[in-house]
């Protein structure tokens, strides 16, 4: 089955639905991010950090990754970032391009899977933008791998994604009030649908979703050249029973940090036990 067509068919249904992430930002809030006063989400609720970013992104290459919807993109483009938008369904990025020629914007559309980005080149963005989306994807190491590929060393990467708690509670009795434990991590949308619904679900166009492991999420993105150098938790705003007992989204800032640098770095931290002096270091700087 390819998941990856029908995800996309059910994002273009969301946008007919006019769901909360396919509705694009205000002329008003391009106008505040053209003068400086802007701020995107990755989760639900909070604005990342702004010290999250440079100082300024004017000319910087942003990626917003699995980002349709015209929310992330048109605000960093005002912003004076060169932005590129992906994302795999159609009707998300006409959200982008909506938005674009309707506020005098410069960016670029591409559809497209988030753990393939073969259209674009080795070290070639500053900064990746990545929503809450990974959740459509088998495999998340592959969306690390391809992301560090793409990013420029020392580039930035702002992600959103899910706790796995989210998914180990019965749907039906959530809506009841009743948390009730019923499902394991890793696992998908389907795995606990009944055999006779399955083809009822993907006829009706929904989401195919893959509850992730927090280590694949985190020490993922270690594995694929990060440093993880910011956290924060957010949740649906009071709307979901769970909201009373824990927060079920996270967004992480990562820097891309190649080898060499990397073991530049823990040199640095035992200089104090070791004899590595400051032009070893420096030399060895020159070596990579």
């Amino acid at each position: 089955m390819d998941t990856t067509q029908q995800n996309s068919n059910a994002w273009d249904k969301k946008v007919e639905e006019g769901s909360r992430y396919t509705q694009p930002v205000s002329s008003k809030v391009i106008e505040k991010s053209k003068s400086g006063e802007w701020e995107i989400t990755v989760t639900t609720e909070k604005s990342v950090p702004r010290d999250w970013f440079p100082k300024s992104l004017d000319g910087l290459k942003i990626l917003c990754l699995a980002s349709g919807g015209g929310q992330q993109a048109p605000v960093l483009a005002a912003a004076g970032a060169d932005v590129t938008v992906t994302d795999i369904s159609k009707k998300q990025l006409e959200q982008d391009e909506t938005v674009a020629q309707r506020d005098g914007l410069t960016l670029k559309t591409v559809q497209g899977d988030m753990s393939d980005l073969s259209d674009f080149e080795d070290e070639y963005f500053d900064i990746v933008i990545n929503p809450v989306s990974n959740l459509l994807v088998k495999d998340v190491h592959l969306v690390w791998n391809e992301v560090s590929r793409v990013l420029k060393n020392k580039g930035i990467l702002i992600s959103g994604f899910t706790n796995p708690l989210l998914w180990i509670f019965d749907d039906n009795q959530e809506q009841k009030g009743i948390l009730d434990v019923k499902h394991s991590i890793p696992s998908s949308t389907l795995d606990y649908l009944p055999e006779d619904d399955v083809q009822e679900y993907i006829n009706s166009n929904q989401t195919i979703e893959y509850a992730h492991t927090l280590e694949d999420q985190i020490q993922g993105q270690i594995e694929a050249g990060f440093v993880i150098t910011g956290f924060y938790e957010d949740d649906f705003g009071g709307t979901r029973i769970l909201d009373k007992h824990i927060k079920t989204f996270i967004a992480t800032k990562a820097i891309k940090v190649k080898m060499a640098f990397a073991i530049l770095f823990l040199m640095y931290f035992e200089c104090q036990n070791k004899f590595y002096t400051t032009s070893y270091i420096n030399r060895l700087h020159f070596l990579y």
